[in-house]
């Protein structure tokens, strides 16, 4: 199965500290279940040392949060301290303390943004976290706007509100609100008494929807937290545009917990990430363990920094997308699936598992056949998935689809279900020269070389000089291990026997002769000319 590289160093740029779990409100989504202060939080002392070690190991960009930050007496020291050590930091409040002096301390220190927590239209907002507290934000966000402090709002999105984010947006615009993150209520903390709020796979085409339209028109900017996605054009687009410098790729990574983010409990325990309520993934804590020992020493985080496509289930484990998102937020996989392999909460997976429903009603075998085949041909390797797998339940010992199939695993990177697919064929054929390439390619995929290069060579021994496509392959594969000779040797016979052959090879031939190692990259593109 493909995998993305593990790193071997990681370097957090980003973390969530919850200064205080003390707060004035008891909102009925909150994941934290805050209340009063907790007796064993860390003192002030304790959290300027908390700074500088947080400096130690390179931090880049903090937020503040809670329970509401601004109840602690120190929230300013913490805040000036960190700014001291050139970490970008913000803070989240739900808005009820801030005053006018407030705003302009936090000026005064470098606070360059406050985040204001909204969940709703007035009268929602107030049922969810406390009578009048709409109002007051209304008025802090005027006091910012006189004092010329940036103002951002952060939404926790169910059925409560889903409906109203088009007149949320109106208010804030009119308020002149700088940035909007919408983020997703999960089941955690007291919204397990209310279930029913929670957010359907189908509804987050509405979110990215509703986000790309505000996006396009610039008025205010616009930010999907990790738990929506993944990978439709919209929800790429406002990715790239709201978190260039996170996201290398111009799309998601994966869940960053403990690989770039880092989780700050009160007491000082350190999580990879605070909306995972789980103290089986504590790393320690900082009063017992100094914090880069916690974030360097081996086995850290290794729930998250282990996570491999191979270890994935479902409709995860055949992604195409797989290698990168990983199973998607942490979080949601957790707290909602409770399992780490696998995430429904996606809105490709409620895209796929549509046209799942649409194709489960189609009994044209001919049908699907053609479709299947339309969408493989066009590079639709995941919709054309589900129309051959269609129909081989109808003809499952189809030579011809389960060939297309394997073809289709391959380009997904489904190596497991490509070599499945090549060894049914051989069951029936055991001289199918395709499919015999194709089970040894797999197999060198999933790090079984030597059984690779000998079934290719069989496939070699076996073609004619009308499909010289397994010397390709072998060539490749021999290449990919180190073996630079060889692979120059049997692209060599290959060659002698056809020109065509020489010019679909000879980006991969010269480069051999250079001697450069190949990657792989060669091998894929290669295979993309030789579908059934």
């Amino acid at each position: 199965m493909a995998n993305l590289p593990q790193r071997k160093n990681y370097k957090p740029t980003a973390a969530v500290w919850e200064i205080t779990m003390d707060c004035n409100m008891r909102c009925k989504h909150c994941g934290s279940s805050c209340s009063g202060p907790l007796p064993d939080e860390l003192t002030t002392a304790e959290a300027l040392e908390m700074c500088d070690a947080l400096k130690c190991i390179g931090l880049q960009r903090i937020t503040l949060s809670g329970g509401e930050p601004f109840v602690r007496p120190d929230w300013d020291q913490i805040a000036s301290r960190l700014i001291q050590n050139n970490i970008s930091t913000n803070i989240l409040s739900n808005g009820w303390y801030i005053e006018r002096d407030t705003i302009r301390r936090a000026k005064e220190i470098g606070i360059t943004n406050i985040g204001i927590s909204l969940d709703g239209i007035e009268n929602t907002h107030d049922f969810i976290r406390k009578k009048g507290s709409f109002s007051r934000i209304m008025e802090v966000l005027a006091l910012a706007n006189e004092e010329k402090m940036l103002t951002g709002i952060v939404t926790c999105i169910h059925k409560k509100n889903l409906g109203q984010l088009p007149e949320m947006k109106k208010i804030l615009l009119e308020r002149g609100v700088a940035d909007w993150q919408l983020q997703a209520a999960v089941p955690m903390g007291n919204l397990l008494k209310y279930p029913d709020w929670l957010m359907e796979p189908a509804e987050i085409s509405d979110v990215i929807d509703f986000a790309y339209d505000i996006m396009k028109e610039g008025r205010i900017g616009i930010h999907l937290t990790d738990v929506f996605g993944y990978f439709t054009r919209k929800e790429i687009e406002i990715r790239r545009a709201g978190f260039k410098s996170q996201y290398n790729l111009g799309l998601w990574n994966g869940c960053p917990a403990g690989k770039d983010l880092i989780g700050i409990r009160c007491n000082g325990d350190i999580i990879g990430c605070l909306s995972i309520r789980d103290d089986s993934l504590i790393e320690g804590n900082v009063r017992q363990t100094p914090l880069e020992e916690l974030w360097t020493r081996p086995g850290a985080f290794s729930w998250n920094r282990d996570n491999r496509r191979d270890k994935l289930t479902g409709f995860c484990k055949i992604c195409q997308y797989a290698q990168y998102c990983q199973g998607g937020c942490s979080g949601i996989r957790r707290l909602r699936y409770k399992t780490m392999t696998e995430t429904k909460f996606c809105a490709y997976y409620a895209a796929i598992e549509k046209e799942r429903e649409k194709v489960s009603q189609i009994n044209d075998i001919h049908q699907l056949i053609s479709t299947g085949r339309e969408l493989n041909d066009s590079g639709k390797y995941q919709q054309a998935e589900l129309y051959i797998s269609r129909a081989l339940e109808k003809d499952e010992k189809n030579i011809e689809l389960l060939n297309v199939l394997g073809f289709i695993h391959y380009k997904l990177k489904n190596y497991p279900e490509c070599e499945e697919c090549n060894r049914r064929v051989l069951e029936q054929d055991p001289g199918n020269i395709y499919a015999l390439k194709g089970l040894g390619v797999s197999i060198s995929k999933q790090g079984r070389a030597e059984e690779g290069i000998r079934l290719l060579r069989e496939s070699v021994q076996l073609t004619g000089d009308d499909y010289l496509e397994p010397y390709h392959d072998l060539a490749a594969v021999l290449a990919e291990n180190g073996r630079i000779g060889e692979a120059l040797e049997v692209l060599e016979t290959g060659r002698e026997k056809s020109d065509a052959f020489c010019e679909v090879t000879e980006n991969l031939y010269c480069s051999l002769k250079v001697g450069p190692r190949v990657q792989g990259q060669e091998l894929n593109e290669a295979s993309t000319a030789i579908s059934p």
